[in-house]
């Protein structure tokens, strides 16, 4: 059996339709209120602050995918990620069970290097902060030997159905309801961007993949990166029309924030939209090089057509 831990969002979901598609039917969901992704999933609601209960959540697994989110607030952060993440570890030590830890790059410097799995954390502001500590005490751990685990980490998100990005809020939703775009800081610094169900593709095919584990791999991008104005000027080009967007100055987030939580949760995040974002995942592809990523096109045709279903 195949355990993903926190399978509410578009990244857990996508992985239970991959690892039901290609890997296993037998699957457990897990999550406060889980419920059945593919008709043959087993579900356990829980939480996973509870020692007790995320050790049951686990029980009997081959490989637990910790997929798990937490609302977009520090506080929440601070208090729940690291317990949550201490409970997991503990819970797959004691059952003998294979950790995929799917990461973002929040702990990574916020600048115009460029980002490898040896690149060294510098976490900007307390989210970055925290997630550095759990990268950490995850590799602490995979390096003693205690625990057979393995990070797979992305960059910033862009997708289909339930996916929560940057991106999607200011592009892809505006564009649905025929607002103006908005992009942030700068519209000339190259992104990298991954497409949400690769991201889940990749992560089931490195858990099921024995000699990936005790290492981190950077999940694959679409090799061509863009800038916000040239991925806009594509979009406009599959839409059909122009799509006219404004760039947003640090100012007016900084103000926003002292009215707005969401607005102020973002701040910290604002710093990389300043510089070109260079994501290297060429291990991943060395390693597996018959995986195929979609292209920007490819996906942005894919949510055109999603939209268009649900008008």
């Amino acid at each position: 059996m195949q355990t993903i831990l926190g399978a509410n969002g578009q990244i857990g979901e996508e992985l239970a339709r991959e690892l039901k598609r290609n890997y296993t039917s037998d699957i457990r969901i897990v999550s406060r209120n889980a419920s059945k992704v593919n008709d043959t999933d087993t579900v356990f609601s829980a939480d996973l602050s509870d020692r007790k209960k995320a050790i049951e959540a686990v029980q009997g697994s081959e490989i637990a995918y910790f997929t798990l989110g937490l609302p977009m607030d520090t506080d929440v952060w601070e208090k729940q990620f690291l317990l949550i993440l201490e409970n997991v570890i503990e819970a797959c030590k004691i059952n003998g069970i294979k950790l995929v830890f799917f990461d973002n790059t929040y702990m990574y410097p916020q600048n115009n290097q460029v980002l490898t799995e040896q690149t060294k954390f510098a976490p900007v502001g307390r989210k970055g902060t925290v997630r550095k500590k759990m990268a950490d005490m995850l590799l602490k751990e995979m390096e003693a030997g205690t625990i057979e685990a393995v990070i797979c980490r992305a960059p910033e998100f862009y997708g289909p159905g339930k996916t929560q990005s940057i991106t999607n809020s200011l592009i892809f939703n505006a564009i649905k309801e025929d607002k103006k775009l908005k992009v942030p800081l700068r519209d000339d610094q190259l992104r990298s961007l991954i497409w949400t169900p690769d991201a889940s593709r990749a992560t089931a095919l490195i858990g099921n993949t024995p000699d990936a584990f005790g290492q981190t791999w950077h999940l694959p991008v679409d090799d061509h990166k863009l800038t916000y104005k040239e991925f806009i000027a594509l979009a406009s080009q599959i839409y059909g029309k122009e799509l006219k967007y404004s760039v947003v100055p640090k100012f007016i987030f900084k103000m926003g924030a002292l009215f707005n939580k969401n607005a102020k949760e973002l701040l910290e995040l604002l710093p990389r939209y300043e510089y070109n974002n260079l994501f290297d995942d060429s291990k991943f592809k060395k390693r597996f090089p018959e995986f195929q990523v979609t292209t920007y096109r490819q996906g942005i045709e894919q949510i055109k057509k999603e939209q268009e279903r649900v008008k």
